[in-house]
């Protein structure tokens, strides 16, 4: 399988991206620490834990569990990697479109938003995950994707990209057509559930039903403690924030489709000459159809 340094890669920071992502989850205590680390990055490095948590007005003890959420072995480990992040002066990536904008500022902060999704997702995506996500997917004999909504037009997109390497894929955006595709996986199959919220009901009913036939579950998703991920053998979690006129959703579709390239490369890496062999077939049924 790919050479991944795993351990580089998850000290490589993402501490606010890691904070958005898991607010949703946490407790009001610890919701309370983190939303005065998200207005207050720059001043958390100097703090003691002991400080921060008279800031917060939170226990010690939260701020610890705090930060193993995010994914570091205690506050220490969060400050290094939190100053890390800030070595390049924050700034507002993500700014609002405004009426007074002209076309040019208005595609500068669109595409730039964009961008910042894209690298923000980097930092937080689990490369073991998607490692074991790949060597499940090798071996599968089908491959469902199930989602809702937008997360259904990803999940066509997947099937798509994955057909054309050669491995054996369906989508469904209809949730009776899903959970009926996933009664009728084995212990050989794979199915994947996209969902930006990871609290739709339908994509995250089709995943038990596919669990409970024995297959591995996969879940694409932008927070890492949402009900999908407690359904999903594998979480892959994406990042994306909100603007006036761009919901989450939205930005959240664009890091998805690169994960999903992500993991097409990854495949036809593991299998090139049937990867080969399958887009020469395509090209050559797809040459009827062009003038």
């Amino acid at each position: 399988m790919l050479d991944l340094k795993y351990s580089e890669h998850a000290s490589s920071g993402g501490t606010l991206v890691r904070l958005r992502s898991v607010f949703p989850s946490l407790k009001q205590a610890e919701a309370r620490a983190a939303a005065w680390m998200l207005d207050n990055p720059q001043e958390i490095i100097h703090m003691t834990i002991t400080e921060l948590a008279d800031q917060c007005g939170v226990a010690e003890a939260t701020i610890v569990r705090l930060s193993k959420k995010l994914g570091y072995n205690g506050f220490q480990d969060l400050k290094i990697a939190l100053a890390r992040d800030l070595v390049e002066p924050l700034k507002s990536i993500h700014e609002e479109v405004s009426a007074d904008d002209d076309l040019p500022i208005v595609a500068h902060k669109v595409f730039e938003s964009a961008r910042q999704s894209l690298a923000d997702t980097l930092k937080i995506l689990p490369l073991h995950e998607v490692d074991r996500a790949l060597k499940a997917m090798l071996r599968a004999r089908k491959i469902d994707f199930y989602g809702s909504g937008s997360s259904g037009f990803v999940a066509l997109d997947a099937h798509h990209k994955f057909f054309k390497t050669g491995l054996v894929s369906a989508a469904y955006n209809d949730p009776h057509m899903a959970i009926i595709s996933a009664s009728l996986l084995t212990p050989e199959d794979v199915a994947v559930g996209i969902s930006h919220s990871g609290s739709t009901k339908d994509t995250i009913e089709s995943l038990k039903a596919a669990k409970a036939v024995g297959a591995t579950t996969i879940c694409i998703t932008s927070y890492m403690k949402s009900p999908i991920t407690k359904v999903a053998d594998i979480s892959l979690v994406v990042s994306a924030r909100e603007t006036t006129f761009r919901s989450e959703a939205t930005a959240a579709r664009i890091a998805q489709l690169c994960l999903i390239d992500l993991l097409v490369v990854g495949i036809s890496l593991q299998r090139q000459e049937e990867s080969l062999t399958a887009i020469d077939k395509i090209r050559q049924g797809i040459a009827l159809k062009r003038y």
